[in-house]
């Protein structure tokens, strides 16, 4: 049985100085894109993953939402999520035995379709449990038809599994949830996390908006931008993969790190 450990504090209140950079005669204030409080914990966290789980998770290939990463022929199956799954299991290094997926039935919002209501969804999309020995992820099929929030999903479950299923948290830890989040940039998933935060889309009779995760899209950019700098990374060729929104606050927060300021 591995050692409880606490990692860092959560959201710690230290606040660090505003950088600034020399241009001309004139101070250009260098900005982080998220609040001080913010910044620590991301920061912090994200050593302590290092510290953690080892320099190798960190410099893994980043993982991009490319066609070619999902099983030929995707179409939403309950067989294409269960290949994803065990998948995602080999690249977060959970051994596949360890965890029985369970799949919800896709139950469709028929009022929506029918009547072109717009509509919001922010529910939990999926449950990471351990019951009678047994850890079971049970993830909602309506997912399957979204493959970039299927797999912020489901990695975020199974960052539950590295980090509660192995003792490396304290369960009752108040951060638990977005600590998660941030799991799942450090193992190179961070373009399917932040691009589903916030997910708007249209048919030709409604529209729908879908928010996933505890981190904001602000949070996920400094998150980012702090990976890569870890990564000696200054211009990722990945980082055009994000959305405009993430990839922005990205930008912002590479160019606070390099200004000598993070």
């Amino acid at each position: 049985m591995l050692r409880r450990r606490s990692g860092p504090q959560p959201f710690a209140r230290l606040v660090r100085p505003t950088g600034r950079e020399v241009v001309g005669m004139w101070w250009k204030k260098a900005s982080c894109p998220v609040r001080s409080v913010e910044q620590l914990w991301i920061e912090e966290n994200l050593d302590w993953f290092v510290a953690e789980f080892g320099d190798e998770l960190l410099r893994r290939p980043v993982v991009v939402p490319e066609e070619s990463w999902f099983p030929a022929g995707y179409s939403g199956s309950e067989d294409d999520v269960r290949a994803v799954f065990r998948t995602l299991c080999d690249h977060v290094e959970v051994p596949v035995d360890r965890v029985r997926l369970d799949l919800e039935p896709d139950e469709p919002d028929e009022l929506v379709a029918n009547l072109g209501l717009n509509s919001e969804s922010s529910g939990a999309a999926a449950h990471w449990r351990q019951r009678d020995g047994v850890t079971v992820v049970t993830v909602d099929m309506k997912q399957a038809q979204r493959p970039v929030a299927l797999v912020a999903t489901m990695v975020h479950e199974l960052g539950h599994e590295r980090l509660l299923g192995e003792d490396r948290i304290d369960p009752d830890r108040r951060d638990g949830e977005p600590l998660t989040d941030l799991f799942t940039v450090f193992v190179g998933f961070g373009i399917f996390s932040a691009n589903a935060s916030f997910e708007f889309y249209r048919t030709h009779t409604h529209y729908r908006t879908s928010k996933l995760g505890y981190l904001t899209e602000a949070m996920y950019g400094y998150a980012l931008a702090r990976y890569a700098w870890l990564r000696g990374e200054s211009e990722p060729a990945w980082a055009e993969r994000l959305d405009t929104n993430p990839r922005e606050w990205m930008k912002q927060g590479l160019r606070y790190l390099e200004a000598g300021v993070g």
